[in-house]
């Protein structure tokens, strides 16, 4: 069976806890065990004497407060596919901890209480699964029993929702009407809503068609140069790392790169014995046909397909310090293996997630804001845009002094 990642967003007490509680609780992905400690440390119980949100929200203080502060993964599976999903917290200041478990999503379901509607966060992280490219989307209006089941209100939000998503370019958006507490619509469906004819929520999970998206060229970054220097093994020199993206094959003249030298691969291991071919994921420990100098952080790329090589480069960043940024604040650009001195040549601008208008960052960029930034390094950086591949198109900027990762990069 093949696997579905996917990610739930949207405001604190939206219900995505909850949700994901009901989705695990009614696939009958819980074990025995863990239903009785459920049972025992249920404070908001439903009709079934458990409080859902728990199977998902792990850490004490979560479970104190009833929020969600970290990520936190949970695999369950049917029939018809396996599924990993990341539960995201909803608090603005947490959205960093969002970004993370987006990222390596397929499918995003955004919450939206039926109650408030469109709010600031369900715009946040609409932008967010734009900027990431998420090409499916699932909204989930949640809290349908406290709204009586309403037609009008469910319509009213699909409405304004789907003018986000026009603008954001979500072209994929299927809507849900649910209640996650009562589990309405998200197994099976529910008798009280009868104007709605769609899917369950699962039967949507389990049918919906993820494109593979292939990321363009060959990428594979050093990680570990291995050099024995034993009798034995006199000569050996391999470079270790795993292979970002596309495939290698012995005999391959590939570019060693920001150094832009060509030659030929001798030979590919993986786990120790040498073969013909290595493909995207693979931890593989490649040795060059010549001599030269290979470093951490250097990539071997196909010849035929090079990535682009420079110093300067745009950005749309999430902002994730409370410290904010300013032009001209310097900072270490990290790019898979390899680290860069770099410097914030300037802010272009920085979307309003109200109205999602470019604007001015007269002031700098804040906490959680989202802007398109230039940005130089001190040496070349070997990147292909986010677009053709997300792997190299990606990179994190990190504090020098704290070490603290301060924004999340896509590179245009």
């Amino acid at each position: 069976m093949d696997i579905l990642r996917l990610i739930t967003a949207g405001s604190v007490d939206d219900g995505k806890s909850t949700l994901i509680g009901r989705l695990l609780y009614d696939s009958k992905s819980i074990l025995q065990d863990q239903l009785e400690v459920l049972e025992k440390h249920s404070k908001n119980k439903n009709e079934d004497g458990v409080d859902l949100a728990l199977l998902t929200d792990g850490l004490r203080a979560e479970r104190e407060q009833g929020i969600t502060i970290d990520v936190a993964y949970r695999y369950f599976s049917t029939s018809r596919r396996k599924f990993i999903i990341a539960d995201a917290p909803g608090h603005v200041q947490y959205t960093r901890n969002m970004i993370t478990g987006a990222s390596n999503s397929d499918l995003m379901i955004i919450l939206i209480d039926a109650r408030k509607g469109v709010i600031e966060q369900t715009r946040r992280h609409s932008i967010i699964a734009s900027l990431l490219k998420l090409k499916k989307i699932a909204v989930a209006i949640n809290k349908m029993d406290m709204v009586d089941y309403s037609e009008d209100v469910f319509e009213n939000i699909k409405e304004e929702y789907s003018k986000i998503a026009e603008e954001l370019g979500l072209n994929d958006v299927t809507y849900f009407p649910i209640s996650a507490l009562k589990g309405d619509n998200i197994v099976s469906l529910s008798p009280v809503t009868g104007w709605y004819k769609g899917s369950s929520l699962l039967e949507y999970l389990e049918e919906v068609q993820i494109d593979q998206e292939q990321n363009s060229g060959s990428r594979f970054q050093v990680q570990y140069v291995i050099r024995p220097q034993t009798e034995e093994l006199h000569d050996y020199r391999g470079y270790a790392g795993q292979i970002v993206s596309g495939n290698f094959q012995k005999g391959n003249k590939i570019a060693i790169l920001p150094a832009g030298i060509i030659t030929e691969i001798e030979s590919i291991e993986v786990n120790g014995a040498e073969v013909p071919e290595a493909f995207e994921g693979q931890p593989v420990v490649i040795q060059t046909k010549d001599d030269i100098d290979i470093s951490r952080g250097d990539f071997f790329t196909s010849a035929e397909e090079l990535p682009k090589v420079e110093k300067e480069v745009e950005v749309l960043l999430c902002w994730l310090d409370q410290k904010g940024l300013q032009p001209g604040n310097k900072y270490v650009l990290q790019h898979h293996s390899r680290q860069l001195k770099a410097i914030v040549k300037q802010v272009d601008y920085k979307i309003n997630v109200n109205t999602l208008e470019k604007e001015t960052a007269d002031e700098g960029i804040k906490l959680n804001e989202i802007a398109k930034v230039t940005i130089r390094t001190a040496q070349p950086l070997v990147f292909d845009d986010f677009i053709s591949n997300k792997k190299t198109g990606s990179a994190i900027l990190v504090d020098e002094t704290s070490n603290a990762t301060v924004a999340a990069c896509i590179i245009q």
